[in-house]
């Protein structure tokens, strides 16, 4: 049993924390997040406190008291950004699994990702550091999910499918077998996405089509 730091303080790391207190590991837990300069400007988040600004995290006086963190922001690159630091730091970044979750064991799973409640991944999917599979998402059979990536709830990624760093997939979007999407590509709530994304684009609708650049 240990106590976990949570940087961010938001839904989604209320999120977190709560799946962190299901797995039965953690006896204490607490957030940093930028909108806090000192401890009590914040209330608590689910009763337990935020302590400061996400650097407080790598000061020596925090550092000693936790000794794993997880990245609870939703940007991206923020996440990895702030995950790299964590590491650097000398933090443990678990990977956290919700009880409710079934995770084949022959997938491979990257430090600091989290997966919600009903998440399912299949065999020998390979899921990169500081991803998000959320709520009820499947991932199928050899599925390879690159750093960053998030899995809104109620999205299917069916077998082979590749989705490159930072990339978004919205709530309740299919990808069919074998797509390769890009990096930093965002799939709108619902989209059917049945033929290849490349680096960068927005897509949503059914078929899934590319959202013009302005």
């Amino acid at each position: 049993m240990t106590a976990l730091l949570i940087l961010g303080c938001g839904g989604h790391a209320k999120v977190v924390a709560e799946t962190a207190m299901a797995v039965g590991r953690f006896t204490r837990i607490a957030f940093v997040d930028d909108r806090c300069s000192l401890p009590g400007d914040l209330p608590p988040v689910l009763g337990w406190p935020v302590l400061g600004p996400l650097a407080h995290a790598l000061e020596a006086s925090l550092r000693n008291q936790f000794y794993t963190a997880v990245v609870a922001i939703g940007h991206a690159a923020t996440r990895l950004h702030w995950q790299q630091q964590l590491f650097a730091a000398g933090y443990e970044l678990p990977v956290l699994i919700h009880p409710s979750a079934w995770v084949s064991p022959s997938a491979q799973i990257g430090p600091g990702s989290v997966l919600f409640a009903q998440v399912v991944v299949q065999a020998q999917a390979r899921i990169g550091a500081g991803a998000i599979l959320n709520t009820s998402c499947s991932v199928d059979h050899d599925v390879q999910l690159a750093d960053g990536v998030h899995v809104c709830p109620g999205a299917r990624l069916a077998g082979e499918v590749q989705v490159g760093e930072r990339s978004w997939i919205g709530i309740g979007a299919s990808l069919i077998q074998q797509i390769r999407i890009g990096c930093d590509v965002t799939i709108g709530a619902g989209a059917a996405v049945i033929s290849d994304l490349p680096d960068g684009v927005t897509a949503f609708g059914v078929p899934a089509r590319v959202l013009p650049r302005a």
